[in-house]
This record gives C-alpha cells, sequence and structure tokens, in this order.
C-alpha cells in the first residue's frame, strides 16, 4: 500500500496483529530485506510495517536525500497507520533514520533496534570510505552522496533518546567497533551487542540469526515465535523444494 507523508507517498507492506513493529532498510535496498521467515515470526506479536524509504523501491523518487527527511517521512507514516508508539528496527541507513526519529521525539518510539548505524560519515571504516568515494566520482549516485556527507547526529541527540535502545553490529563491521560502542554508550540505558565474525549485513541477511539476535529484545518468546533453529529449519527444507 502507498502512505502520503511529508509530501511523498511512501510504500509499505503490512503484516500480522498486536503493537506496530516498524521495519526500515539500508541504503540501496527496499522493504524485500526483511522478506519471508523473519517478517512471519515478528507478525506473530506485532503488526509489522515494512517501508520502503523514499528513493528506494516502489516509494517517490526525490532528487536530494537527507536522513532528515526520511525520518520526517517515518514520522507521518507512523501518524498516518495510526500506529501508537510502535517499535523500530532499522538496518545501517534506517538505523540512522530511527536514531534520528526517536531523539527527536522521545515519545513516538516504544523501543529501537539499530544495525550497523554510524552518526557521522566518520563512523565508517576508512577503506569504505574510500571506495565509496571512487564509485561516486564514477556514478553521481545521490544514495553514495548521502552516506558520504551524513548524517550528522551529536551526543546531545543522542541523549535525548528515551525508548530502550539495543545496538548491533558485527565485529567485521564497515561501521568502526569504538563508533558503535560510542553511540551505544551515548544513548542513555542502552544494550550494545558485537556480534563476533559478523559483517555489515551477513546476520541481517540470515532470518534465524537476526531473530536470535533481537528476540529477547523484541520479547519474542516461544508463545509468539518460532525459535531460530526452526527458521533454519524451514529455510532448508523450502530450498530443497525449490531445487
Amino acid at each position: 500500500m502507498f502512505v502520503e507523508t511529508n509530501g511523498i507517498k511512501l510504500y509499505c507492506e503490512q503484516t500480522g496483529r498486536g503493537p506496530g513493529l516498524v521495519l526500515l532498510h539500508g541504503n540501496g535496498e527496499d522493504h524485500t530485506l526483511f522478506d519471508g521467515a523473519l517478517v512471519r515470526r515478528f507478525a506473530a506479536r506485532y503488526r509489522v510495517v515494512a517501508v520502503d524509504s523514499r528513493d528506494h523501491g516502489r516509494s517517490d523518487r526525490v532528487r536530494t536525500l537527507r536522513y532528515e527527511d526520511m525520518a520526517e517521512d517515518v514520522a507521518g507514516l507512523i501518524a498516518a497507520l495510526s500506529l501508537t508508539r510502535p517499535a523500530l528496527l532499522g538496518f545501517s541507513d534506517g538505523g540512522i533514520v530511527g536514531l534520528l526519529l526517536a531523539s527527536r521525539y522521545p515519545a513516538l518510539v516504544s523501543k529501537l533496534v539499530v544495525i550497523g548505524g554510524n552518526t557521522r560519515p566518520d563512523g565508517l571504516r576508512l577503506w569504505f570510505r574510500a571506495s565509496a568515494r571512487f564509485l561516486y566520482a564514477a556514478k553521481r549516485d545521490e544514495k553514495l552522496r548521502l552516506m558520504l556527507t551524513q548524517p550528522h547526529i551529536s551526543r546531545a541527540a543522542l541523549g535525548a533518546i528515551r525508548a530502550p535502545t539495543l545496538v548491533l553490529a558485527g565485529s567485521r563491521d564497515i561501521i568502526r567497533t569504538a563508533h558503535t560502542r560510542a553511540l551505544a554508550a551515548a544513548i542513555p540505558g542502552s544494550t550494545l551487542r558485537i556480534l563476533p565474525g559478523e559483517t555489515h549485513d551477513s546476520y541481517v541477511r540470515r532470518p534465524e540469526a537476526l531473530l536470535a539476535a533481537t528476540a529477547d529484545f523484541l520479547e519474542l518468546d516461544a508463545g509468539a515465535a518460532e525459535t531460530a533453529q526452526e527458521i533454519k529449519q524451514e529455510i532448508k527444507h523450502e530450498t530443497e523444494k525449490e531445487k
């Protein structure tokens, strides 16, 4: 479905019933990042809203991208869908949007999961920024410019976040570990988990791994969702059927 917010149309898909859970993807992706088994398990407890950010997926195209505008888009979406203090799970750019939203509107979000997010461009590892600059020089892609020049979220802004917050990152993430630790430390009462051996998105693209990392925080107990191992077996079964 399409929702008009902040002067544009955003595409989103809803699944399940219960309190709201908004899912926000990363740069260059769309809502299908969270498709399939993961959404089905979240939907056992939540009304899941998976969104295409502006200039992504089926949402409206824009000339210039700003994380602040994306945060306002989500605030408008929450109002348009009459979601009451939803939880928010954001990966990469989606995590940045979640930080901005929760700091600007502390009462709007009940829980926040930030996965591989950063508060400044220099939060990205140097080799990744160099690669992105090279690609931007060749392609002039607005999405690359966005990650090279934004965000700029202050410690004071992070300190304004009141929602219980889970900060996740891989030990081999493109986000510097020291940056992730500082980000989490600036959010009152946040929980930090650095996942050993994981890259920026490796565990996000494995439904069983992302569920295992977030289940306790999102209260996905045995009565609300199947275990990560059961999801893994389901995916294996579906893959074998396709062969």
